[in-house]
């Protein structure tokens, strides 16, 4: 991060990319218009930034891109009625934007080599998720780790994001992925069924695994519980708050749970850490 903390790096918009059938969540490639901005921008799968776009004001977001895809930052974005998602959607390529950061803790990527690795995520809040994945499959680190299971789901096909790279991940015989959707339409083949369900139809034991979990509130709310139930020791289960994140850098409280900071002590917190806190995340 640069010397000074509320300073965005200007970035410039590369490709934007539709990622469902709503058209209310987009991906974003950004390029960074300094190089040296870029070899300062040293980020691991689950951190965020704060994204501006200039005259409108700016908001924190999980990076979607992994430290291994050189060249490019990827955010993508769920248009949610605010003042900031709602400008960056109106974006085309070519725009410049800026990026503080990057902000917050990583998904611990280096104490976890040698475990089964579970991915657990549904809608649009799979973007970090994509970051581990891609991050764990890549040639130079993919044997570092054992299985990798991937569960994601949506409410519907149209709504399910990154289709081409699931159809790559579906491909591969490194990876157990099953995608499944809320509610399936006549086009649908795959399963249908709730996230948490799937995880416990395909979830039976902990087998030295770790889990990631990341999605809707009450995606999470039970799915930990199939996870427990399947052995997994608390401090072995990851999630994201991504959601109480605010300012980036702990200044403005707004985020605080109990003495702990989201955007300072997070957003990734093991569920035996979130045991610890009050309940109101």
């Amino acid at each position: 991060m640069g010397i000074n903390p509320y300073t965005p790096y200007p970035v410039t918009i590369k490709r934007v990319v539709v990622e469902n059938e709503d058209k209310d969540i987009k991906s974003f490639e950004l390029v960074f218009t300094n190089p040296e901005h870029e070899k300062a921008f040293n980020y691991l799968p689950g951190q965020f930034a704060e994204i501006s776009v200039w005259g409108y004001g700016e908001c924190p977001i999980g990076m979607a891109s992994s430290p291994t895809e050189k060249g490019i930052l990827r955010f993508t974005v769920k248009k949610t009625g605010g003042v900031v998602t709602t400008a960056l959607h109106n974006l085309q390529p070519g725009r410049q934007i800026g990026v503080r950061g990057p902000l917050g803790n990583s998904y611990p990527v280096n104490e976890i080599k040698g475990k089964n690795i579970f991915i657990i995520g549904g809608g649009f809040a799979f973007t970090t998720l994509r970051s581990l994945l891609t991050y764990l499959i890549h040639p130079d680190n993919r044997n570092n780790y054992a299985d990798i299971t991937v569960i994601y789901g949506a409410r519907s096909p149209g709504e399910l994001i990154y289709k081409d790279e699931i159809a790559l991940w579906q491909q591969r015989d490194d990876l157990n992925v099953y995608i499944t959707v809320d509610k399936a339409d006549e086009h649908w083949d795959g399963l249908e069924g709730f996230v948490p369900t799937i995880a416990e139809q395909v979830i039976k034991s902990w087998d030295n695994g770790v889990a990631f979990v990341c999605g809707p509130p009450i995606m999470i709310k039970f799915t930990i519980p199939v996870l427990l139930k399947a052995g997994f020791p608390p401090e072995l289960i990851y999630t994201s708050l991504e959601m109480r994140m605010k300012c980036g850098i702990g200044k403005c409280g707004r985020c605080n749970i109990g003495p702990k900071y989201v955007c300072k002590h997070g957003p990734i917190f093991t569920f035996a850490e979130l045991q610890q806190l009050p309940s109101e995340y």
